[in-house]
């Protein structure tokens, strides 16, 4: 029997550590916590509405390398985890 990991990496490295090809960093909630994601959450129409929705509040400026998603972490979570 197997184990199953999960998309999301919660990430303990610095933001000047790459990110695994396929993948990207965000940074999520009021702490920004930074997460890897796969790609292909992009194509996924939940996440693109939450990319959206920061775009419309807080433009493209992204100074911390990766794209920062204004909602609470308990929801990005909840989002993301029904991708599979």
């Amino acid at each position: 029997m197997g184990f199953r990991l999960p998309n999301i990496i919660r990430s303990k490295v610095s933001s000047s550590k790459g990110v695994p090809k396929g993948y990207l960093a965000v940074y999520v909630g009021e702490q920004m916590k930074r997460f890897v994601i796969p790609i292909s959450y992009l194509n996924q129409i939940s996440f693109q509405n939450l990319l959206s929705q920061s775009e419309e509040q807080f433009g493209y400026d992204h100074p911390m390398g990766g794209i920062t998603i204004h909602c609470r972490e308990d929801v990005f979570l909840e989002i993301t985890s029904n991708f599979n």
